[in-house]
């Protein structure tokens, strides 16, 4: 049976770089909830951006067992940026009886910065679609993110 293949890191540590390898890897679905909201709301969803996410995110779990099921592997490109959210994600798959790996990118706070500068600038320059990280959502990520445990992790990079 196919499997589900979830990114988990900040905001900018290479999670759709590595999604796009594994969709290559494995013949796998990406399912990104960036790209839901960006198509749909482009930087301009305010105050019910949390809310967009969570409902794409419902929407993209219930459509990844549908493709799972069809045999195809599914590729989650979105944070899991909680102990709470991995601990669901692992109960949702585990309940229908789907095989998941969790892989974590880990990346120096340094190194965090100079990727969201350059997204920054490739965003302003019209060469990548995504959300433009300022202070304030680095700051907001930043204090969310809980590193998963060893224990959660099946692929460190």
């Amino acid at each position: 049976m196919a499997k589900v293949y979830m990114m988990c890191g900040k905001i900018c540590s290479g999670k759709s770089t590595h999604a796009a390898e594994l969709r290559a890897l494995h013949h796998a679905v990406v399912l990104s909830v960036d790209e839901i909201t960006l198509a749909l709301f482009g930087q301009d969803a305010g105050d019910k951006h949390d809310d967009y996410v969570e409902r794409a995110e419902r929407y993209l779990y219930q459509k990844s067992v549908e493709i799972i099921r069809d045999g195809i592997n599914v590729v989650l490109d979105w944070g899991f940026w909680t102990k709470e959210e991995r601990a669901y994600a692992r109960q949702y798959y585990k309940e229908r009886n789907i095989e998941w790996e969790l892989h974590y990118i880990d990346i120096s706070r340094q190194e965090w910065l100079k990727r969201i500068d350059k997204r920054n600038r490739e965003i302003t320059e019209g060469k990548v679609v995504g959300y433009f990280v300022d202070e304030g959502l680095a700051a907001k990520f930043e204090s969310i993110f809980e590193p998963p445990e060893k224990s959660e992790i099946t692929v460190l990079i």
